[in-house]
């Protein structure tokens, strides 16, 4: 069949456009950025835990993630299940504990508690006020993963850092995304912070506002990271699956380790207030 002139014409312009709005992978197509219109929380937490009972963490809100390989940072630490020695709530607070004792192979024992399966979200306004440990070694984190996976292994699928902080660097809280385009292993992480006097031994409060649009990260309600999703796909923003919550105590590691472990500050305490998640809802 021959085509007119007009045709052709027609036919090339939705070939250019549907070219351009191709990630170059087999011509699939990629979102425009999202708009912002602006943001609002819901005032109520749909999900929470604020550490108002005695014992081991509610076990409908929290799991564990257990052993001692090392984590992908050589960490130093072996992780437990289920033991009050290393994860306790008591006095309102949820209290992790690094103890140095022999365990597993490892010459120290932690916790790490995730709400996988019982808290995973999509969205929204995550808070958590802590009290961070002293000590060079220690490697408090708060931080979320995906649940499923769904674009493949680290970094491919993402990882939020709600809060991070290496007891060699004292009050420097750090926040941070990891993607396939923005990771530090190659040079391109994207992170935030500031120095918090009074993160060791005051509660501090650590938040993300993550939306469709962008992650924002907050200390004590001052903004100090921005995100924005610049529309290019899964490799620079992943964070459209369900993530659910990690809150741990590392010790040593490639990071926290890097100016050793000094042994004599154990048992190191990370203590957790409370966590709450909201609902964001954009603006009409």
């Amino acid at each position: 069949m021959k085509m007119t002139g007009f045709l052709v014409a027609v036919v090339l312009m939705i070939s250019s456009a549907c070219s351009k709005s191709s990630d170059g992978e087999g011509g699939v197509f990629t979102p425009s950025p999202p708009v912002d219109k602006g943001w609002e929380f819901e005032s109520t937490p749909f999900w929470q835990d604020e550490f108002e009972y005695t014992g081991l963490p509610d076990s409908e809100k929290w799991g564990y993630d257990v052993g001692g390989h090392g984590w992908g940072n050589n960490e130093l630490q072996y992780y437990t299940n289920a033991r009050t020695e290393n994860a306790r709530v008591e006095n309102g607070k949820l209290i992790i504990t690094a103890i140095k004792e022999n365990m597993e192979g490892k010459e120290y024992s932690s916790a790490r508690i995730i709400s996988k399966g019982k808290g995973d979200f999509l969205y929204g306004r995550i808070e958590i006020k802590a009290n961070l440990p002293e000590g060079r070694g220690t490697w408090p984190a708060l931080w979320m993963l995906p649940t499923d996976w769904s674009y493949g292994d680290w970094p491919k699928s993402g990882e939020i850092d709600i809060m991070e902080h290496v007891g060699y660097d004292p009050n420097n809280v750090l926040i941070s995304v990891h993607t396939e385009s923005f990771n530090h292993i190659i040079g391109t992480q994207k992170s935030g912070g500031k120095k918090v006097p009074g993160a060791i031994g005051e509660f501090h409060l650590y938040r993300i506002d993550w939306t469709p649009y962008s992650i924002k990260g907050f200390i004590d309600n001052e903004q100090v990271f921005s995100f924005v999703n610049d529309g290019k796909g899964y490799k620079s923003w992943p964070f459209d699956k369900k993530f659910h919550l990690l809150m741990n105590l590392a010790v040593g590691g490639n990071w926290g380790g890097a100016m050793g472990v000094d042994e004599t500050i154990f048992p190191a305490k990370f203590e957790i207030d409370y966590v709450r998640v909201y609902k964001m809802i954009e603006k009409p």
